[in-house]
Protein backbone atom coordinates (compact mmCIF):
# COMPACT_ATOMS: atom_id res chain seq x y z
CA UNK A 1 0.00 0.00 0.00
CA UNK A 2 1.58 3.25 -0.85
CA UNK A 3 2.55 6.22 1.61
CA UNK A 4 -0.40 8.16 -0.49
CA UNK A 5 -3.02 5.74 -0.21
CA UNK A 6 -2.32 5.14 3.73
CA UNK A 7 -2.63 9.03 4.22
CA UNK A 8 -6.10 9.18 2.73
CA UNK A 9 -7.41 6.21 4.44
CA UNK A 10 -5.95 7.79 7.94
CA UNK A 11 -7.96 10.96 7.13
CA UNK A 12 -10.67 8.92 6.23
CA UNK A 13 -10.63 7.01 8.94
CA UNK A 14 -10.18 10.44 11.02
CA UNK A 15 -13.27 11.98 9.68
CA UNK A 16 -15.84 8.77 10.37
CA UNK A 17 -14.79 8.95 13.74
CA UNK A 18 -15.50 12.83 14.40
CA UNK A 19 -18.89 12.10 12.74
CA UNK A 20 -19.44 9.30 14.97
CA UNK A 21 -18.34 11.46 17.90
CA UNK A 22 -20.25 14.51 16.96
CA UNK A 23 -23.45 11.79 16.70
CA UNK A 24 -23.32 10.03 19.30
CA UNK A 25 -22.38 12.53 21.96
CA UNK A 26 -25.60 14.59 20.99
CA UNK A 27 -27.49 11.20 20.78
CA UNK A 28 -26.34 10.06 24.81
CA UNK A 29 -27.47 13.28 25.73
CA UNK A 30 -30.92 12.76 24.24
CA UNK A 31 -31.39 9.11 25.54
CA UNK A 32 -30.39 10.49 28.99
CA UNK A 33 -32.09 13.57 29.13
CA UNK A 34 -35.66 11.45 27.94
CA UNK A 35 -37.13 11.37 31.21
CA UNK A 36 -39.37 14.72 32.48
CA UNK A 37 -38.50 16.35 36.45
CA UNK A 38 -40.91 19.13 38.33
CA UNK A 39 -38.57 20.92 40.40
CA UNK A 40 -40.93 23.68 41.85
CA UNK A 41 -44.79 24.28 41.71
CA UNK A 42 -45.25 25.42 38.29
CA UNK A 43 -47.44 28.21 38.16
CA UNK A 44 -48.30 27.57 34.17
CA UNK A 45 -47.65 24.77 31.39
CA UNK A 46 -46.36 25.35 28.27
CA UNK A 47 -47.21 22.78 25.64
CA UNK A 48 -44.74 22.27 22.41
CA UNK A 49 -46.44 22.15 19.08
CA UNK A 50 -45.85 19.49 16.20
CA UNK A 51 -46.58 19.70 12.71
CA UNK A 52 -50.14 19.16 11.62
CA UNK A 53 -50.73 16.25 9.34
CA UNK A 54 -54.16 15.18 7.68
CA UNK A 55 -55.37 14.45 11.46
CA UNK A 56 -54.14 14.87 14.94
CA UNK A 57 -50.24 13.65 14.92
CA UNK A 58 -49.73 10.43 17.62
CA UNK A 59 -46.95 12.74 19.18
CA UNK A 60 -48.55 15.88 19.34
CA UNK A 61 -51.78 14.11 21.29
CA UNK A 62 -49.61 12.41 23.53
CA UNK A 63 -48.77 15.75 24.27
CA UNK A 64 -51.43 16.90 25.18
CA UNK A 65 -52.91 14.00 26.59
CA UNK A 66 -49.55 14.25 29.25
CA UNK A 67 -50.73 17.73 29.87
CA UNK A 68 -54.44 16.81 30.29
CA UNK A 69 -53.34 15.02 33.38
CA UNK A 70 -51.66 17.35 35.14
CA UNK A 71 -53.95 20.07 34.55
CA UNK A 72 -56.60 17.44 35.90
CA UNK A 73 -54.30 17.27 39.53
CA UNK A 74 -53.56 21.04 39.25
CA UNK A 75 -57.28 22.75 38.33
CA UNK A 76 -55.60 26.56 39.19
CA UNK A 77 -52.55 26.34 36.39
CA UNK A 78 -52.77 28.03 33.16
CA UNK A 79 -51.70 26.38 29.93
CA UNK A 80 -49.58 28.10 26.55
CA UNK A 81 -50.10 25.99 23.63
CA UNK A 82 -47.71 27.00 21.42
CA UNK A 83 -46.99 26.90 17.49
CA UNK A 84 -47.64 28.58 14.13
CA UNK A 85 -49.19 27.54 11.35
CA UNK A 86 -46.54 26.48 9.19
CA UNK A 87 -46.42 24.89 5.18
CA UNK A 88 -49.69 23.20 4.09
CA UNK A 89 -51.55 23.45 7.56
CA UNK A 90 -54.27 24.57 7.87
CA UNK A 91 -54.54 26.13 11.08
CA UNK A 92 -52.13 26.76 13.54
CA UNK A 93 -50.89 24.00 15.84
CA UNK A 94 -51.77 26.57 18.95
CA UNK A 95 -55.45 26.20 17.92
CA UNK A 96 -55.61 22.72 17.07
CA UNK A 97 -53.99 21.87 20.75
CA UNK A 98 -56.32 24.30 22.37
CA UNK A 99 -59.57 22.92 20.72
CA UNK A 100 -58.45 19.56 21.43
CA UNK A 101 -58.11 20.31 25.25
CA UNK A 102 -61.52 22.45 25.37
CA UNK A 103 -62.85 19.18 23.75
CA UNK A 104 -61.33 17.21 26.50
CA UNK A 105 -62.18 18.87 29.43
CA UNK A 106 -60.01 21.97 29.91
CA UNK A 107 -61.94 25.20 30.39
CA UNK A 108 -61.04 27.63 27.60
CA UNK A 109 -60.29 30.78 29.84
CA UNK A 110 -57.43 28.26 30.88
CA UNK A 111 -56.30 27.93 27.30
CA UNK A 112 -53.48 30.38 25.94
CA UNK A 113 -52.22 30.59 22.11
CA UNK A 114 -49.13 31.74 21.15
CA UNK A 115 -49.63 30.71 17.51
CA UNK A 116 -46.36 32.79 15.09
CA UNK A 117 -43.69 30.23 16.59
CA UNK A 118 -42.25 28.07 13.29
CA UNK A 119 -39.35 26.48 15.04
CA UNK A 120 -38.74 24.81 18.93
CA UNK A 121 -36.36 27.91 19.33
CA UNK A 122 -39.14 30.60 18.61
CA UNK A 123 -41.86 28.42 20.93
CA UNK A 124 -39.40 29.41 23.69
CA UNK A 125 -38.94 33.40 23.08
CA UNK A 126 -42.71 33.97 21.75
CA UNK A 127 -44.00 32.00 25.14
CA UNK A 128 -41.45 33.59 27.43
CA UNK A 129 -42.76 36.92 26.21
CA UNK A 130 -46.51 35.54 27.33
CA UNK A 131 -45.06 34.29 30.94
CA UNK A 132 -43.54 37.77 31.20
CA UNK A 133 -46.49 39.59 30.46
CA UNK A 134 -48.59 37.10 33.11
CA UNK A 135 -46.07 37.80 35.62
CA UNK A 136 -44.78 34.44 36.34
CA UNK A 137 -41.42 33.37 37.36
CA UNK A 138 -39.35 31.84 34.72
CA UNK A 139 -38.68 29.15 36.87
CA UNK A 140 -41.86 28.36 38.21
CA UNK A 141 -43.05 26.96 33.99
CA UNK A 142 -43.71 23.25 32.95
CA UNK A 143 -42.60 22.41 29.78
CA UNK A 144 -44.06 19.64 27.98
CA UNK A 145 -43.08 17.20 25.16
CA UNK A 146 -42.35 14.17 23.57
CA UNK A 147 -39.56 12.56 25.59
CA UNK A 148 -37.18 12.86 22.84
CA UNK A 149 -37.37 16.56 22.97
CA UNK A 150 -36.76 17.24 26.29
CA UNK A 151 -33.14 17.41 26.27
CA UNK A 152 -33.06 20.04 23.92
CA UNK A 153 -36.35 22.19 25.11
CA UNK A 154 -34.56 21.84 28.94
CA UNK A 155 -31.10 23.25 27.44
CA UNK A 156 -32.47 25.99 24.62
CA UNK A 157 -34.88 26.96 28.05
CA UNK A 158 -31.88 27.15 30.33
CA UNK A 159 -29.72 29.03 27.25
CA UNK A 160 -32.71 31.29 27.38
CA UNK A 161 -33.56 32.52 30.85
CA UNK A 162 -30.72 31.49 33.01
CA UNK A 163 -32.62 29.50 34.98
CA UNK A 164 -31.03 26.41 36.38
CA UNK A 165 -33.40 23.55 36.89
CA UNK A 166 -36.26 23.27 34.40
CA UNK A 167 -39.06 21.34 35.28
CA UNK A 168 -40.23 19.37 32.40
CA UNK A 169 -43.00 16.71 31.84
CA UNK A 170 -42.10 13.61 29.16
CA UNK A 171 -45.31 12.29 26.81
CA UNK A 172 -44.55 8.94 25.25
CA UNK A 173 -44.28 8.64 21.69
CA UNK A 174 -46.26 6.35 19.92
CA UNK A 175 -45.91 4.29 17.44
CA UNK A 176 -42.72 2.96 18.11
CA UNK A 177 -41.76 3.41 14.40
CA UNK A 178 -42.17 7.33 14.93
CA UNK A 179 -40.16 7.03 18.20
CA UNK A 180 -37.62 5.71 16.40
CA UNK A 181 -36.96 8.26 13.38
CA UNK A 182 -37.49 10.76 16.40
CA UNK A 183 -34.57 9.88 17.96
CA UNK A 184 -32.31 8.92 15.05
CA UNK A 185 -33.21 12.82 14.06
CA UNK A 186 -33.17 14.86 17.45
CA UNK A 187 -28.93 14.12 17.93
CA UNK A 188 -29.17 16.40 15.05
CA UNK A 189 -31.55 19.05 15.67
CA UNK A 190 -29.94 18.90 19.27
CA UNK A 191 -26.07 19.73 17.95
CA UNK A 192 -27.79 22.65 15.14
CA UNK A 193 -29.35 24.68 18.18
CA UNK A 194 -27.00 23.94 20.46
CA UNK A 195 -24.01 25.41 18.23
CA UNK A 196 -26.21 28.03 16.32
CA UNK A 197 -29.18 28.93 18.53
CA UNK A 198 -29.26 32.36 20.10
CA UNK A 199 -31.87 34.15 22.54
Amino acid sequence: MGRALKIVLIILLVIVLLVLVAYLAPLIAVLCGAHGKVYSEPQVVVVFGYKLESEMPSLLKSRLDAAISYLEQHPDVPVIVTGGKGDGEKTSEAQCMRDYLVQNGVSAGRVIMEDKSTTTAENIRFTLEIIDEMGVDRADVLLVSNEFHLTRIRMMYKRATGVKSVSTLAAKSYPTSKKALMYLREPFALLIDFLFTKF
